[in-house]
């Protein structure tokens, strides 16, 4: 069975916490029908430095979404359509049910790199855990700032 969605294409989101949200398609797992959307199902893991030098923190990254909850969205009438199939020279060529148009295929990134957002690793010193944590770094800045 021919998926309707590839990488690159854009896709909105139909169901889950990320309803109405659209994105890049950044990869596609036919065996368990699934996809993963730039920006969209982030999920944290929270990740325990193993020695001196690593550092610890919360990584985001994208998780996947059913293949069946996200849908195409067609580059020339810029709607969530249904992805139709027709014969075009003996081959399979995905179309738009809406306007008609084709769908290209995945769009060509220059690197993986670029395709995908870099992981965010966020430590203690950048992001306070509480309010009143933010509370004390700001009492500590200021008495700081009275001294000099």
């Amino acid at each position: 069975m021919k998926l309707s969605v590839k990488k690159g294409d854009n896709v909105l989101v139909l169901a889950g916490k990320d309803a109405g949200k659209s994105g890049e398609v950044l990869e596609v797992n036919k065996e368990e029908g699934r996809v993963v959307v730039a920006n969209i199902n982030i999920q944290t893991h929270h990740k325990k430095p193993r020695s001196k030098d690593d550092k610890g923190g919360r990584l985001q990254s994208e998780g996947p979404i059913d293949i069946s909850n996200v849908q195409v969205i067609c580059p020339t009438c810029k709607k969530a359509t249904r992805v139709g199939r027709t014969l075009v020279d003996g081959k399979s060529t995905r179309v738009c049910k809406k306007c008609g148009a084709t769908l290209n295929g995945a769009k060509k990134s220059a690197t993986k790199a670029a395709a995908k957002p870099a992981t965010k690793v966020a430590t203690k010193a950048e992001k306070p855990a509480t309010k009143t944590a933010e509370k004390a770094e700001v009492k500590t800045a200021a008495k700081s700032s009275k001294k000099a």
